[in-house]
């Protein structure tokens, strides 16, 4: 750090040392009060990591902001660490093998290639729900996913052996999210520079949308694309406009019996409703201080539900509490409570700093809801299931003779959302003991698991004598990951595939999750509903989804009488005696230990070496064509098919599923080909690795309607000059043959959902030159830039209707890359069949110089390929 840099410096005596740290009440007095606390973790940012010009206009464009709430001005971001899970690290990490072979074939040692940030990957997005409703399915079923995902398994072990600072998490430590409040999150830490121990926040990206789940206890952290956590890995900044912070005033407190997941779809619901759309948002107001860590952990997990880049809750004594619960030091809470009072960043429940734009929520009104059954904003009482449902109008082939015409098919307790809180599955376990204890059961064609985020859940359900309760009612713990969140619920039971397939029923899920569009859970499920863990087991035991558990029994007891959800729900003097009960510091680092030295990922060998020895015959790993230098742009005028036409709320799971591969799809074809077994294919997820697979796998969706030709089979469209319906990969491959460019064309909020770089990289892949949308999800249009895609933003009144594009109509997109800068101008023409010409001024979504620059690249992984040999050239100059 600089002298001008050092001047910025105060010094903190705790623990018996001296620290230096970023004084931001020095520096900035009064005026600092006024910013939110996120945009002070960005201005520590700024001053700890530049100097000179660019610090100053840094500064001056952040106070700037204050005048009117928002900046066109862009600061450079630099994390302190690095979070991905098993199926966005492995595309990354293949890139990066792939990089490294490019590096050698151009004569550059291949051994140069490393992160320069610590990488944490946690391996819990593979976990599959084979056996459920018996003690020994956590076994189970991670002994299923280690065989079925072994080749995986062994390339992430060679990445920690051959690159510097990637630590990987094995199956059955937890979901990411928990592992990082739990385990890996500091709050604040210390390190060193120019000899001296310089206190500092704990700051972080994820390559998953819910990343800001550690928001709830102060960690400045969001979710990128793992193409855009490639470029922090290699010494790139994060390079972001300034954001605009939308502030949540939180006032009252929750009543008796509504909790956390209550209040989170309500924020949801809230925001979407006005427009949030990647800004930052941060809640403030004495309302935040009757929220356990815990509780503010579930409001910050669906920050991707709300539109938002965060959900951000400042340090408070609730923070310590958190910290101190799951096992840190007494001399690590002293660190963080010392240095967040000074430096600035405790939270004060009085304060009312500037923002953007803003709303209020009383907590006091906050009641007991659902959500969907297709998004997650879509905000319902809990009573509204049956209204909604039936409203539908669903009429079966013929009644069936045990089950409602729309049964619950999967009622699952998942998800970092809502298990990662220990109240809400304390909450859970005591309403499965008070239906136990009535003689309820789960009717037999409902699918029910727990899938908790942490190896802890076990240890404290266990002290509170709430494991048995959950068992007699079905809800087992059938592994610690994602599981049916992330579209691994395994297959549906026997009777609901074949009752779906008569036309008698139509089936829904239950999950305490964050998202529930069409086919996310299951592919054969299109309706489910989000709601809180004991409001799942409840649906559940009802096994009825058009039910209204306000006015209508759970279910009638053995003795006859019927037994309301009011005489089942837990009190919240009920759940606070059992979580004192329950909890014990000490579980969080043994539980996590124990896992982390799980044999069965030990025995697993790993190839040795600085480059992979990739196998040609694999249908996991391959290394893929767009790791080259010579990707090039795909900027420039031209006139294009378009490949797909698409409406509002296209979902990265609509683009690039992760859910299980359909035996009797075109890609199991494939697979089956190359020798494997139809009736065991894994998830779309686990070939994130062979770029071949996941072509065919893009746009692969019952759900997606493609405008160009309605009524297409899955993952077909038209190609135009033969008229011929054939598969996109297929399409895609006759117009690159013929020299003809691609784009497709959106409607609002194109790519919502998950991180997934896939999303992007299998439209680069099919030539998509492109996107033109009415708006873009965050870190998708992220994603189509790290792939050099460009993303065009279509005037107001212009969208998929009123374009009306038929078949033989061309888009021409003049975008060249010397013209080209954030947020400008580019024209579009539509060339009708006909001879008409109709033109119209779309708008970059492009943020900053440095997606610009990838832009005229082509790329990530090319801009990363020329900066490293153009770094090792000037060493050997």
């Amino acid at each position: 750090m600089s002298n001008t840099s050092s001047q910025a410096a105060g010094r903190l005596a705790v623990n018996g040392a001296e620290l230096r740290f970023i004084d931001l009440p020095a520096l900035f007095g009064e005026q600092l009060k006024e910013l939110p606390t996120v945009l002070r973790l960005l201005l520590e940012n700024v001053l700890r990591h530049t100097n000179g010009a660019e610090r100053e206009a840094a500064v001056a464009a952040l106070f700037g902001w204050l005048e009117t709430g928002s900046s066109e001005a862009e600061i450079a971001f630099q994390p302190g660490r690095v979070l991905m899970h098993d199926t966005t690290s492995t595309p990354a990490l293949v890139d990066i093998a792939a990089m490294r072979d490019a590096l050698a074939e151009a004569g550059v040692d291949p051994a140069v290639l490393n992160p320069g940030l610590p990488v944490d990957v946690s391996v819990d997005h593979s976990l599959a729900v084979e056996v459920y409703g018996r003690r020994d399915a956590p076994q189970v079923n991670l002994g299923h996913e280690l065989r079925r995902n072994q080749e995986r398994y062994r390339f992430l072990r060679w990445a920690s052996k051959a690159l510097r600072g990637v630590r990987i998490n094995p199956p059955g430590t937890g979901i990411m999210h928990t592992i990082n409040l739990e385990q890996l999150a500091t709050v604040a830490t210390t390190e060193q520079r120019d000899g001296e121990a310089w206190a500092v926040p704990d700051v972080m990206i994820g390559t998953d949308s819910h990343t800001p789940m550690v928001n709830g206890i102060g960690v400045l952290g969001w979710g990128v694309g793992g193409l855009e956590a490639q470029t922090v890995m290699f010494g790139m900044p994060t390079m972001l406009r300034i954001p605009d912070v939308i502030g949540v005033r939180l006032t009252g407190a929750l009543r008796p019996g509504v909790l956390a997941t209550d209040l989170a779809l309500t924020v949801t619901q809230r925001l979407r409703a006005i427009g949030v759309s990647g800004e930052f948002v941060e809640f403030f107001g004495p309302g935040v201080s009757t929220l356990s860590a815990g509780e503010r952990s579930v409001i910050a997990n669906m920050a991707p539900e709300y539109g938002a880049t965060t959900g951000f809750f400042a340090v408070d004594d609730k923070t310590l509490d958190y910290l101190r619960a799951t096992g840190r030091s007494a001399a690590h809470l002293a660190l963080v409570e010392a240095y967040t009072q000074r430096a600035g960043l405790w939270f004060d429940p009085e304060a009312r700093p500037h923002f953007t734009r803003g709303i209020e929520i009383d907590l006091d009104t906050v009641a007991m809801h659902i959500a969907g059954p297709q998004r997650p904003q879509d905000l319902l009482a809990y009573s509204d299931a049956a209204r909604v449902l039936a409203a539908r109008g669903f009429k079966p082939t013929a009644p069936h003779a045990d089950m409602p015409r729309h049964p619950v098919a999967v009622a699952a307790i998942t998800s970092c959302t809502n298990t990662s809180d220990p109240g809400l599955l304390i909450a859970a376990g005591l309403l499965a003991r008070k239906a136990r204890q009535r003689g309820l059961s789960v009717p037999y064609w409902v699918k029910t698991s727990l899938s908790p985020g942490s190896p802890a859940a076990a240890a404290y359900l266990e002290r509170a004598g709430l494991i048995d309760d959950l068992s007699a009612v079905g809800f087992d713990i059938v592994g610690f990951g994602c599981a049916t969140c992330i579209g691994n619920p395994g297959p549906l039971p026997d009777v609901i595939r074949d009752e779906r397939a008569r036309g008698t029923i139509h089936p829904v899920a239950a999950t305490s999750g964050n998202r529930n569009f069409p086919g996310r859970i299951h592919p054969d499920l299109d309706l489910g509903f989000l709601m809180s863990p004991p409001l799942v087991i409840a649906f559940a035991l009802a096994g009825n989804a058009e039910v209204d558990l306000s006015a209508d029994p759970v279910q009638v007891a053995p003795d006859g009488t019927p037994v309301s959800l009011q005489e089942l729900w837990p009190t919240r003097e009920e759940v606070a005696a059992h979580l004192a009960q329950a909890l014990d510091a000490d579980d969080f680092r043994r539980e996590f230990a124990i896992a982390s030295a799980n044999p069965m990922w030990q025995a697993l060998q790993a190839p040795e070496g600085e480059r992979f020895p990739w196998d040609a015959k694999s249908t996991a790993l391959r290394r893929p064509p767009f790791a080259s230098v010579e990707a090039g742009s795909q900027l420039g005028r031209y006139s294009a098919q378009p490949l797909l036409v698409v409406g509002d709320d296209v979902t990265t799971d609509h683009i690039s599923p992760a859910s299980a591969i359909p035996p009797d799809s075109l890609v199991a074809d494939f697979l089956v080909e190359r020798g494997d077994d139809r009736n065991d294919l894994n998830v779309f997820a686990s070939r994130r690795g062979n770029w071949e697979v996941m072509l065919r796998a893009a746009f692969h969706s019952k759900t997606l309607v493609n405008l160009l030709k309605p009524g297409m089979p899955v993952a077909h469209t038209l190609h135009v000059p033969s008229g011929e319906v054939l598969p996109i990969w297929d399409v895609a491959q006759r117009y690159r043959d013929a020299g003809e460019s691609v784009v497709l064309v959106a409607g609002e909020r194109y790519g919502t959902g998950s991180s997934r770089d896939w999303a992007a990289k299998g439209q680069r892949l099919l030539g998509i030159r492109t996107v033109l949308a009415m708006s873009f999800e965050r870190i998708h249009r992220s994603n189509l830039i790290g792939m050099g895609i460009l993303p065009l933003r279509l005037p107001q009144g212009a969208d998929p209707k009123s374009l009306a594009l038929q078949p033989g109509d061309r888009i021409e997109v003049d975008a060249q890359p010397d013209a080209l800068s954030p947020r400008c101008a580019v024209p579009v023409r539509v060339l009708r069949r006909d001879g008409r010409v109709e033109s119209f001024t779309a708008t970059a979504a492009v943020e900053t110089q440095l997606e610009v620059a990838l832009l005229r690249d082509g790329g990530v992984i090319p801009a990363i390929l020329k900066k490293t040999i153009a770094e090792q050239q000037a060493a050997h100059a």
